[in-house]
C-alpha cells in the first residue's frame, strides 16, 4: 500500500490534461517523420504561416524597451494602477455600462477564473458552464471546493440551448442561494461560437428572475480570446446590457494579456467587475485583493507595465491594434477554410464565429484523434469531440483537414 503524506483533501489529485498529452504525441511524431509532413492542431499559441511562434512586434519592441526596474520591482498586490485604468478600458472599449467598475491584476486569465470562483461560489456549491468547456473550470472547481455542472451549449439548431441554460439555473436555484455561471463568449475555447444579443437577453432576464426573489447572481464572462473575435466594438455591443442591474447581480470579466498580447508566459491577466454599487465594488477589491496575498501576493511588474505603456501612446496603440489585426484575419481565414471544406463534405463541425478553435462532435473523441495519427494530424480530444486549433495551423495545412476528420470519424463510428 502506498505512502501518502498527502492532507486527507489533496491526496487524491492527479492532474490528466488532454492537451499536453496531445502534444508530447505530435512532437514524437515530427521527431520521426520531420515538422513539415505533421500538422500541429493541439496548441493554444498563435504561430504564423511558416510554422515559427507568431508575436506582435509592438508588443516586443515595448516589451524590450522596459528598464530593469520595470521588468524586477515589487509590484501592488492589486495591480499597477495605471494597469487597471487601462484593463477596465480595454474590456468595454467604447460599450462601457453604466455603473461602477473594479479590476484585480491575475495570474493571467486562469488567475482572474480562480479569484471568481473563490470569492463568488460557496463552498459545496454547484457552478454552472457550458457541457463544451475548457477543462481547468473544473481543475479550479475543484481546487476551492465548489462543483462544476454543465447544460447543454447548443440546441439541435447548433444554437445557443436557452431552455438547458433555463432547466439547469431552475434546478440548482432550488436548492442554492447563490450562483455563479461561467460564459467563455466571444470566441468560445474550444468551439468558436459567440452568443448573439438575444441569447444574451435571454440569459440575463433569467437572472434577474431570481435575483428579485433575493437571490445573489453572479455571472464570469471569460473573454480570453475577445481580440480575435472581430471588430472591438461590435463584439462588446452585449457588455452596454450590464448597467443598471440590481445589485444582487454581479458581473465579472476574465481578462488576459495571454492571447491578446501574445504573452502567454508572462501570465498577465486581471478580474474586472461592473455593478450598480460602489459598495459591492469595494467588498470586490478588498476580498480578491486578500486572496492575490494568500495565492501569488503580486503578479508580473514588467507585463503590466508594457500593456499600459503601449495604451498610453497613441502611434504605438494604433501600431500595435494593427498588427494584431493582420493576425486576427490570418486565424479568421484558416477557420473558415475549415468550415468551408467541413460543409462541402457533409462534417457536422460546430458553428464557428472566431477565436483559436474549432470543435467536432465526436462519440469516441480518443479514438478519432489516434486515427487522425495516420495521416500526421494531431489534434486535442475532449469529452464531447475534437479541438482544432486554427491559430497554429498554417492555411496551407489546413486544407483537407474537415475531409480527413469526416474519415477518420467513419473509421470509427462507422
Amino acid at each position: 500500500m502506498m505512502t501518502s503524506m498527502a492532507a486527507s483533501h489533496a491526496a487524491s489529485k492527479r492532474l490528466k490534461d488532454a492537451i499536453f498529452g496531445a502534444s508530447a504525441a505530435c512532437r514524437e511524431a515530427a521527431e520521426k517523420y520531420g515538422a513539415d509532413k505533421v500538422t500541429n492542431a493541439t496548441m493554444g499559441v498563435m504561430m504564423d504561416e511558416d510554422g515559427k511562434f507568431a508575436s506582435i512586434p509592438t508588443m516586443e519592441r515595448v516589451f524590450r524597451s522596459l528598464s530593469i526596474e520595470d521588468y524586477a520591482r515589487y509590484a501592488p498586490i492589486p495591480g499597477l494602477p495605471e494597469y487597471l485604468d487601462a484593463v477596465i478600458d480595454l474590456t468595454f472599449a467604447d460599450q462601457k455600462p453604466e455603473g461602477y467598475f473594479g479590476a484585480i491584476a491575475t495570474a493571467g486569465g486562469t488567475g482572474a477564473i480562480h479569484h471568481a470562483v473563490a470569492n463568488y461560489a460557496e463552498r459545496g456549491d454547484e457552478v454552472l458552464t457550458a457541457d463544451w468547456f475548457w477543462g481547468t473550470y473544473n481543475v479550479i472547481c475543484n481546487e476551492c471546493g465548489s462543483h462544476l455542472t454543465n447544460y447543454k451549449l447548443f440546441d439541435a439548431d447548433n444554437n445557443f440551448n436557452i431552455e438547458d441554460f433555463t432547466a439547469k439555473v431552475d434546478a440548482i436555484m432550488a436548492k442554492q442561494d447563490s450562483l455563479l455561471t461561467i460564459i467563455n463568449t466571444p470566441a468560445h475555447n474550444p468551439t468558436g461560437f459567440s452568443l448573439t444579443e438575444e441569447d444574451w437577453d435571454n440569459v440575463l432576464d433569467l437572472t434577474k428572475k431570481y435575483a428579485a426573489k433575493g437571490k445573489k447572481m453572479s455571472i464570469l464572462v471569460d473573454i480570453a480570446y475577445i481580440d480575435f473575435a472581430g471588430e472591438k466594438n461590435e463584439t462588446r455591443r452585449f457588455m452596454k446590457k450590464f448597467g443598471n442591474l440590481p445589485s444582487n447581480i454581479l458581473v465579472m470579466f476574465a481578462f488576459s494579456m495571454s492571447k491578446g498580447y501574445t504573452a502567454y508566459g508572462q501570465r498577465t491577466g486581471a478580474l474586472v467587475a461592473v455593478s450598480s454599487s460602489q459598495e459591492v465594488i469595494t467588498e470586490f477589491k478588498e476580498v480578491n485583493k486578500y486572496t492575490s496575498r494568500a495565492t501569488w501576493s503580486n503578479i508580473n511588474r514588467g507585463a503590466m507595465t508594457l500593456l499600459a505603456r503601449i495604451q498610453q501612446d497613441k502611434s504605438a496603440l494604433a501600431q500595435f491594434e494593427k498588427e494584431r489585426d493582420d493576425y486576427y484575419k490570418m486565424i479568421q481565414h484558416r477557420g473558415n477554410l475549415f468550415m468551408e471544406e467541413a460543409k462541402a463534405c457533409g462534417l457536422n463541425a460546430l458553428p464557428y464565429k472566431g477565436g483559436f478553435f474549432l470543435a467536432v462532435p465526436a462519440k469516441d473523441p480518443q479514438a478519432v484523434c489516434d486515427k487522425l495519427h495516420d495521416d500526421l494530424i494531431f489534434a486535442v480530444p475532449l469529452k464531447l469531440g475534437v479541438r482544432i486549433a486554427a491559430c497554429s495551423v498554417s492555411a496551407e495545412k489546413m486544407k483537407g483537414i474537415a475531409p480527413k476528420v469526416l474519415k477518420a470519424l467513419q473509421a470509427v463510428e462507422g
